[in-house]
């Protein structure tokens, strides 16, 4: 995924495994001590409410990455054209979408009829990605939020969706060790944030689980339920201008990326 877009149970006497708790960090970003700023990383994730379990699995053993950091700072404008993106984009993905479109026919009926949006848009952006779930990165996404939210240049965007990531082990969606992804720490099939798996995703099949990692139902319905709560007009259009494009840039702040999901969306609406 282009890193474009950055789209609870309170545990009783969590704050008395943690005495010193403080409302706020008191160990700066980029200190220079890694460890120290992850110690009272910990005292601040208990005092709001993060269990001891959760912290201790989720941040056992954790480094900083200093790849992540390169990443990061190395990061350029998004250049390309839509021309250029969109011809790169959906012509090796449109067969593969159209058949994944057939193949999920009766859940993507189900989830347009729960959430409003048609499984055309959903498969667009399922497709672009992760090409369908096939590639949702490799890094460990714990790593890489805890080094982003001591580097300075984000830290605070950063320490929220760290926050975030340990609520998702404590619920039990996933295990810290299941939790890989971008570097940037999106993960699952539709590269969900940890704050927007937090919020929005849905066990769509009824297991008992939000599994965005493995489990298609879940991925689409959780994607579909993103974009009803930016905002998606049941019926409408998704093209530039019409009253659904400025949600697809909710997904994606990138005009080039939001056009290219719209336009992938209607090749496989008129697709045979």
């Amino acid at each position: 995924m282009i890193p474009f877009r950055l789209a609870r149970t309170i545990a009783i006497g969590a704050v008395l495994l943690f005495p010193a708790a403080a409302a706020q960090a008191t160990v700066a970003c980029g200190s220079g001590n890694f460890d120290a700023w992850l110690a009272d990383f910990k005292t601040d994730a208990a005092s709001k409410g993060i269990s001891k379990p959760a912290i201790d699995s989720g941040l056992a053993g954790v480094t900083l990455d200093q790849s992540v950091i390169n990443r990061d700072h190395s990061q350029k404008v998004f250049s390309q054209t839509f021309e250029e993106f969109s011809g790169r984009m959906i012509p090796p993905r449109l067969t593969r979408g159209s058949n994944m479109l057939k193949q999920y026919g009766s859940v993507l009926s189900r989830i347009e009829q729960a959430y409003g949006v048609p499984g055309e848009v959903l498969v667009a952006i399922w497709g672009l990605e992760t090409d369908f779930g096939v590639n949702t990165g490799k890094f460990p996404t714990i790593r890489a939020l805890a080094t982003l939210a001591y580097d300075c240049r984000r830290a605070d965007e950063f320490r929220g969706e760290l926050m975030d990531a340990l609520r998702i082990v404590e619920r039990g969606d996933l295990t810290p060790t299941e939790m890989r992804g971008a570097w940037a720490g999106e993960i699952g099939q539709t590269q969900f944030m940890p704050s927007s798996w937090v919020k929005y995703a849905v066990d769509f099949d009824g297991n008992g689980r939000r599994d965005l990692m493995h489990n298609a139902p879940d991925v689409l319905a959780s994607t579909a339920n993103y974009l009803k709560g930016y905002g998606w007009q049941r019926g409408k259009d998704w093209e530039p201008g019409s009253p659904n494009f400025p949600v697809l840039q909710q997904w994606n702040k990138s005009e080039v990326y939001a056009k290219t999901i719209a336009a992938f969306a209607t090749q496989l609406a008129h697709a045979p």
